[in-house]
Order: C-alpha cells, then sequence, then structure tokens
C-alpha cells in the first residue's frame, strides 16, 4: 500500500490503527487523516521512538495490510 491508498482508505484503516499501536488516542488517530508522516510522529512521541524506527513499523504494518 502506498501513501495515496493510505490516505484514499483511512477510514477503514483507522481500526487497524488503534489495534497495532494502542497506545496512540482517539485524537491522535483523528489527527493523522491518512497522512504518513503524522502517523510516524505520532508513533515517535507515544513510543519514544526514532522516526526511522518510526517509519519502519509503518512500512512493514502498510505491507501486510
Amino acid at each position: 500500500m502506498n501513501k495515496d491508498q493510505m490516505e484514499g482508505n483511512w477510514k477503514q484503516l483507522k481500526g487497524k490503527v488503534r489495534a497495532k499501536w494502542g497506545d496512540l488516542t482517539d485524537d491522535d488517530v483523528a489527527s493523522v487523516d491518512g497522512r504518513r508522516e503524522v502517523l510516524a510522529g505520532k508513533i515517535q512521541e507515544r513510543y519514544g521512538k526514532t522516526k526511522e524506527e518510526a517509519e519502519k513499523q509503518i512500512d512493514e504494518w502498510l505491507g501486510s495490510n
């Protein structure tokens, strides 16, 4: 799944994001609005990950969805 697909399918992906990254709040997920860079920032913030670690997690997650 690429960036455009993520943005286009965001309504369907929100629940999967919450399942994968349970520490993200509803407000966090709502603010992402399908934007990968915002999701990476929220993962960094909530989980103390580096930008690279957060992006790797997203890449792996998107590859499985």
